[in-house]
């Protein structure tokens, strides 16, 4: 193994996403020379311009800066450098298993690029197991593993305060061997303010799929208490308030259904490798993509029984499309799959959705609109400009 003897000043970061853009825009604040990689174009061009492709508060500010003092530039191909760090999807494949394609070709893109000393650094949330496959594949291309130094490094931002998390939260680095480690943990020490915790990459990797089921087992409690509480003809949020005044209580929110690329998926790359001993986490998963279900058929019914009463369609108005309030992201989004539905179903939906511009086959309208028109109201996503409405002209504004 040989040890990186200088201080890294070249990055590549592969994908430019949700993480891999902020990551290197960050890095980029920090003394290193970035060059990221994906395989967009438009992103491409729309980085080289110093402009962003997503939403995020202040990423436009940092991206605008790294470009315009040079330290950022994007491509379609790697380059040569001291760090290199996969930030690509990890999606499903052949129904909840996990899809490392992404990060495999990823690997091989680098594969041309790396040499003696370098840093090999996968960030994509993955299945146990996936930095020993990058290490593998490597070798599989001719290149001497033994003289890299290779681990696993999740991140654990919340949209909407990335470029805050990406520096003040605690991170965990598992390498390959000790000495991967070490020299990872001191790349990332560079320009996080946070704990940089030590493991192996297994764990490491186990660690973030736990994190995220974690939250989702938690949340399926309160989506279940929801469906419980409505066949009972009990406010769930009075319930859940008093509740929590227990000292050791801390139920969390209900809402519609879980969705982004972590939490409504990270749960089941453990429930697919491990089938027999995740039947918790497997349950979880099962009751928020029921409640998800049990929304779409609360709102049909409630469009039926307001046409038979009335003797015409309604106007439905859905608030919120994205994953989670006060973002722009619709990946994996339970809200934008009812609207979808819902509008495939019934005529006359429209959506409200602030933080995006469009969202394919959905009419959207600004707020005032859809509360003058619509008959019916259905809040999906706790948005802030949603937070207040509770009542249009004395009906309900309902909320699951």
């Amino acid at each position: 193994m040989i040890v990186m003897n200088k201080k890294p000043s070249d990055v590549c970061v592969i994908g430019l996403g949700y993480i891999g853009l902020p990551t290197a825009a960050l890095l980029s604040q920090h003394g290193y020379h970035v060059h990221g990689v994906d395989i967009s174009q438009h992103v491409v061009d729309t980085i080289n311009k110093g402009e962003i492709h997503i939403v995020e508060p202040e990423l436009d500010l940092f991206v605008k800066r790294a470009v315009e003092n040079k330290k950022l530039q994007a491509s379609p191909k790697p380059e040569h450098a001291d760090v290199f760090i996969i930030a690509v999807p990890t999606p499903f494949h052949d129904g909840y298993k996990p899809n490392i394609e992404y990060v495999l070709s990823a690997t091989r893109s680098i594969a041309p690029y790396v040499k003696p000393g370098n840093l090999i650094i996968l960030e994509s949330t993955s299945p146990v197991g996936t930095t020993e496959k990058v290490a593998e594949e490597l070798r599989n291309l001719g290149v001497d593993t033994d003289n890299l130094n290779i681990a696993y490094c999740p991140e654990r931002v919340l949209p909407g305060k990335i470029m805050k998390e990406l520096v003040e939260n605690d991170r965990i680095v598992g390498g390959l061997n000790e000495i991967s480690t070490n020299a990872v943990v001191a790349f990332y020490k560079t320009f996080v303010q946070g704990e940089v915790l030590s493991t192996d990459a297994r764990t490491a990797e186990l660690c973030k799929l736990t994190e995220n089921s974690y939250r989702d087992v938690n949340i399926a409690f309160a989506n279940e208490l929801s469906l419980i509480c409505d066949k009972a003809g009990i406010n769930v949020w009075e319930l859940i308030r008093l509740a929590n005044h227990h000292p050791r209580v801390n139920i969390l929110q209900p809402g519609v259904g879980v969705g982004g690329h972590c939490i409504a998926v990270d749960p089941w790359f453990l429930v697919s490798d491990f089938p027999e001993v995740s039947k918790m986490i497997r349950s979880g998963r099962e009751v928020n993509d029921f409640k998800t279900e049990w929304v779409i058929s609360r709102i049909s019914a409630d469009i039926v029984k307001f046409s038979h009463n009335h003797n015409r369609t309604p106007i439905v108005g859905l608030l919120g499309l994205t994953f989670k309030p006060d973002i722009d992201d619709l990946r994996e989004s339970p809200a934008l799959h009812i609207a979808r539905v819902i509008s495939g179903r019934h005529q006359n939906v429209i959506c409200v959705e602030p933080n995006v511009i469009s969202a394919d086959g959905l009419v959207l309208e600004p707020l005032e609109k859809v509360i003058d028109s619509a008959d019916l109201i259905f809040k999906l996503v706790r948005h802030k400009e949603f937070l207040n409405l509770s009542q249009k002209e004395g009906r309900q504004i309902f909320e699951f």
